[in-house]
């Protein structure tokens, strides 16, 4: 598995065996924390393998076991959860949290799972296990794209001042929409590679088809944001600001959207499916003002789709098709709203008694048990680039000494983020002591 293992072959066997689906009841609760870590080591190890070149086992585990439908199911019961339990929980009047770290993991636990699909769903194989579940996966993958699209009318980014964020839900609320953009921009690569298989998979072909409108909106600059003086990039989990000689410069992001889009016009099962009405023909010619000589250069495939949108300028519309359809539709997230509806408020109620009011001992348990789980070096191997500084955000080069998880580029911003960070860092240390 390369230089750096976190776990071993039959230890990575075992966890993948292990993972299950969750009621929405038992979210956070001590099985279901247990499955976050191992999932978090999963998602850790994936990305270590992928990195080394040497074999991805975890991706082949998930698909031996059969535990990519289990992992897509997880998944939207989670997104579930955030959206019909989770407010319900905020407005609880005796919940008052002492520690949001615990609430903290449900929602992160969309971002680990999420991640963990982008890095296994690069080989079509996985693609091809999720078997049915794949329509559940690009549903949900359309209801970000349309989150995300919708935040491209936004000012741009999200002005990071934590006087407006007083109370420790406060912050987490804030940390939580944050990820929510991230969460989407991950499920727009998952949909591309998605794309990738898209004539293996009859039953998603005609959804996907609905799919590349949301593609198309996202040519517009969802991942920029133009402020005065300087151009932004969404880039490696920041905000990054682009010199001007490279602001011509196709992005990850915006490549993957154009290979969508590739995929989805030019593969022959989807030409010879694709009802060409007068508004899709209008619609995807739209997409020859942005295929430009600067993009045909950085991306020399997508002169194929400017010739076939050349030969639908001059192609005669289609008229709509009268035929039978029979179309296989997602199911995941429609059980599970049948089967909750109703008891979004007792669920809070019973996860604030039962779940969400750990006792001092426990939380200094469960902090040892993420300390065991977030190893620094596996940390520091996977992080995408250089720590950043906790206050300002500049390359950092100095870590907090007592809990060592916050970096810092100077005395000064530690000094400034104490007040912040420092119950985070007091239960870290104690976690710590208790091993």
């Amino acid at each position: 598995m390369g230089d750096l293992e976190l776990l071993l072959p039959g230890e990575a066997d075992v966890l993948v065996l292990g993972l299950r689906s969750f009621p929405l009841r038992e979210m956070g609760s001590g099985g279901w924390n247990q499955q976050h870590e191992n999932l978090e080591k999963l998602n850790m190890q994936a990305i270590l393998d992928a990195t080394a070149s040497q074999g991805e086992p975890i991706q082949v585990l998930l698909v031996t076991h059969g535990k990519i439908p289990v992992l897509v199911e997880e998944l939207i019961a989670v997104e579930m959860w955030k959206q019909k339990v989770f407010p319900v929980l905020c407005r609880l009047e005796d919940f008052k949290p002492l520690n949001t770290f615990p609430i903290y993991m449900v929602v992160h636990h969309e971002a680990s799972i999420i991640n963990l699909l982008e890095t296994v769903f690069f080989h079509k194989e996985v693609c091809e296990s999720a078997e049915d579940t794949v329509l559940d996966l690009v549903d949900y993958c359309h209801r970000k794209l349309t989150l995300l699209v919708a935040r491209s009318g936004d000012s741009g980014p999200p002005e990071d001042d934590e006087s407006r964020y007083s109370t420790p839900m406060q912050e987490l609320q804030k940390q939580a929409e944050l990820m929510e953009f991230e969460i989407a921009l991950k499920a727009l690569s998952v949909l591309r590679y998605i794309t990738d298989c898209v004539d293996r998979q009859w039953s998603v072909l005609q959804t996907m088809q609905l799919v590349h409108s949301k593609y198309m909106q996202c040519l517009h600059p969802v991942c920029w944001f133009l402020s005065p003086g300087k151009l932004q990039q969404f880039e490696g989990s920041r905000w990054q600001t682009v010199a001007p000689s490279e602001q011509q410069k196709l992005s990850k992001l915006d490549g993957q959207v154009w290979i969508a889009l590739y995929n989805l016009l030019l593969s022959p099962e989807t030409r010879a499916r694709y009802c060409l009405t007068s508004f899709a023909k209008g619609q995807l010619l739209k997409l020859r003002a942005f295929l430009t000589d600067t993009l045909l250069d950085q991306l020399p495939n997508l002169a194929d789709l400017q010739s076939f949108l050349t030969q639908l300028a001059l192609a005669e519309p289609q008229p709509p098709k009268k035929d039978l359809i029979l179309e296989q539709i997602p199911e995941i997230w429609e059980r599970l709203e049948r089967e909750n509806r109703g008891k979004w408020q007792a669920i809070a109620k019973y996860q604030l008694r039962h779940v969400f009011s750990p006792s001092e001992q426990d939380l200094r348990l469960q902090a040892r048990r993420w300390a065991e789980t977030y190893r620094l070096d596996v940390l520091e191997a996977v992080a995408p680039e250089r720590p950043r500084c906790a206050y300002c955000s500049a390359e950092a080069s100095k870590r907090c000494s007592r809990c060592q998880n916050e970096w810092y580029c100077c005395r000064e911003c530690q000094v400034k983020h104490w007040e912040k960070h420092g119950k985070a860092c007091v239960l870290a240390a104690q976690g710590d002591r208790a091993k």
